[in-house]
């Protein structure tokens, strides 16, 4: 018995793989147009964390773009480390939380260490990033 369409199905659209996950959490659409307004170019590198940390934080006075720029700063930094840090990766908790699990089995909570940024600037996040790089 021929019945065509049972060789055909469409591929279910599921979660991504890790390479669409780093994809997807890398967009950071907030904090990179806040930093391409103040002329800071968000490259991926650890020096692009150093250009960030030193931006003059205006978004303090407003609560949600407070909110949704740690966010994304939080992002941009797992971004950063994922990509220079050998074998980081991104890993989704249970919870929903995206956050970097790097060799050693540490992981850390890059959206937490983000939101602290934008609310106080304080880490830093290139000392953020000092700190998983050397671990």
């Amino acid at each position: 018995m021929n019945i065509p369409f049972l060789g055909n199905r469409r591929p279910k659209a599921g979660v991504p793989g890790p390479e669409g996950i780093a994809e997807l959490l890398a967009e950071c659409e907030l904090l990179r147009s806040q930093a391409n307004r103040a002329g800071v170019l968000l490259d991926d590198s650890p020096a692009s964390l150093e250009a960030l940390d030193q931006l003059v934080p205006g978004w303090r006075d407003d609560e949600e773009a407070s909110t949704w720029l740690g966010n994304d700063a939080g992002l941009y930094l797992g971004t950063v480390i994922v990509r220079t840090v050998p074998g980081a990766a991104w890993e989704i908790r249970a919870d929903g939380q995206p956050v970097v699990r790097l060799t050693s089995g540490r992981e850390f909570d890059v959206v937490d260490a983000g939101q602290e940024w934008a609310a106080s600037g304080v880490p830093e996040l290139s000392q953020l990033y000092a700190e998983v790089a050397e671990a």
